[in-house]
């Protein structure tokens, strides 16, 4: 007796199915189309946070090693003909163009070029420039990303929660039967406009802290290299 009754609550005379998969596919088309962006905007923010905190790892350890050689002593020039084949990270990029122009700048006769000291640090500017601007490519995805994400998810909420208001005014019946699967429905897009958002802000803020580091350091090593040159550049003046 109680089943048939529960049965004549439900609409269509089925249980609901809670489970994630059948609350998507219980769901309004409007509120599967905002779930289904949703889970790809997560996929993709997820792709972008493996992908940068891998990068940021790989670069800064092939940073540390150049950074060992090019205060072992040795000649720069050697140390130039190494690298300027297969530049593969930021920093040996920086010097490999820094090296590129000091050369440019010595005439056959052995002469310097006029204006190469400020030449010099222009060049390391626009590369450090370039090769941050590279690394921090899709960052901005994933800062949309934890932005609006909470508020798609709320819109499907809405769009849910105003089906399940007419499910009761349909069947004029305000039971929690009638009403609770719109609800978890809703609900649901909800939490995904959350798993979505909250892991997009944190890798935002870690990673553009990380990149915000190794900028400095690119200026770091820019302004000590150009210092060396510097000096070099007044010893073959004077």
């Amino acid at each position: 007796m109680a089943e048939n009754t529960v049965e004549a609550v439900n609409l269509g005379g089925e249980v609901p199915d809670f489970s994630l998969w059948g609350m998507f596919a219980q769901a309004d088309i409007v509120v599967q189309l905002v779930m289904v962006l949703l889970l790809l905007a997560s996929v993709w923010c997820w792709a972008i946070i493996f992908d940068k905190i891998r990068r940021i790892r790989r670069i800064s350890a092939q940073a540390d090693q150049f950074d060992a050689e090019f205060w072992s002593g040795n000649s720069l020039e050697d140390l130039y003909e190494r690298v300027r084949r297969n530049p593969d990270h930021p920093m040996a990029m920086l010097f490999v163009a820094a090296m590129k122009e000091w050369q440019r700048s010595v005439s056959s006769t052995g002469r310097i070029a006029m204006g190469v000291q400020d030449r010099l640090f222009r060049v390391m500017r626009v590369t450090v420039s370039r090769e941050m601007e590279n690394l921090e490519n899709y960052l901005s995805f994933l800062a949309t990303v934890g932005s609006t994400a909470p508020f798609i998810g709320l819109f499907g909420t809405v769009w849910g929660i105003m089906n399940s208001f007419q499910s009761i005014a349909i069947t004029h019946n305000s039971s929690l039967a009638v009403v609770a699967p719109g609800i978890a429905e809703a609900l649901f897009a909800t939490a995904m406009g959350l798993v979505a958002a909250i892991p997009a802000v944190m890798a935002y803020n870690k990673i553009s802290n990380d990149l915000a580091r190794y900028a400095n350091r690119l200026d770091s090593f820019a302004d000590e290299f150009g210092t060396i040159l510097s000096r070099q550049l007044d010893e073959e003046q004077h």
